[in-house]
């Protein structure tokens, strides 16, 4: 039995209403993360352009993060998050290189080709001093220097170990020298021995016969 009207236009099964109550969800979960993934790519665009304020690294830094933020909730498809970072990062590219980038409706020109290689520079420079350092956490500057001391203390402790070691084999060499002259001395009073018995048997032999 049908739960709503004979005027209604909508859903009427417990399934389809269950499907729009989904929707609905949903899009107030999605709905903001498009919009602000739109919002912040436009302004990257604009901020490299010139046509707005603003420091056009840290503008590419949220729109990318955006995009990220709206691939993860489910809000776009990872690829066509990937596709739309990779589409801005080229423009953002191109408008601080100098070349003619449309924003909107007209085409703007940016900046000159020496301060585009410069900002370039800056941005290597600085995602790769992000990549080296990880998340600058609490807990992560924690284990850095916990990782620094024990790496010293490893250091020294190999430097005693070796010195140890050099001072004992600086020590045990003068004492093994006499020990191996007496060794080359026993042989020659053991043959000294034999040719004394040697001599003596001889002798016995004759005197029995």
């Amino acid at each position: 039995m049908a739960s709503k009207p004979r005027g209604w236009t909508g859903a009427r099964t417990p399934s389809a209403l269950k499907r729009v109550r989904t929707a609905e969800r949903r899009a107030e979960i999605n709905q903001p993360r498009r919009s602000a993934a739109k919002t912040l790519t436009s302004k990257a665009v604009k901020v490299a352009a010139g046509t707005m304020e603003g420091d056009a690294n840290e503008a590419l830094a949220a729109a990318l993060s955006s995009l990220d933020r709206a691939a993860k909730a489910g809000a776009i498809h990872p690829n066509a998050a990937a596709r739309r970072k990779s589409r801005l990062t080229r423009k953002v590219n191109a408008a601080l290189g100098g070349a003619h980038v449309q924003t909107s409706a007209k085409v703007t020109k940016t900046t000159g080709k020496a301060a585009a290689a410069k900002a370039a520079k800056t941005r290597i420079a600085l995602g790769k001093a992000g990549k080296a350092k990880g998340a600058q956490t609490a807990a992560g500057k924690a284990r850095a220097a916990l990782s620094k001391t024990a790496r010293a203390e490893a250091a020294a402790t190999a430097a005693a170990t070796e010195a140890k070691a050099a001072a004992s084999a600086a020590e045990a060499k003068p004492a093994k020298a006499p020990a191996r002259k007496a060794a080359a001395t026993k042989p020659a009073a053991k043959s000294t021995a034999a040719k004394a018995t040697a001599a003596k048997k001889p002798a016995t032999k004759k005197v029995d016969a």
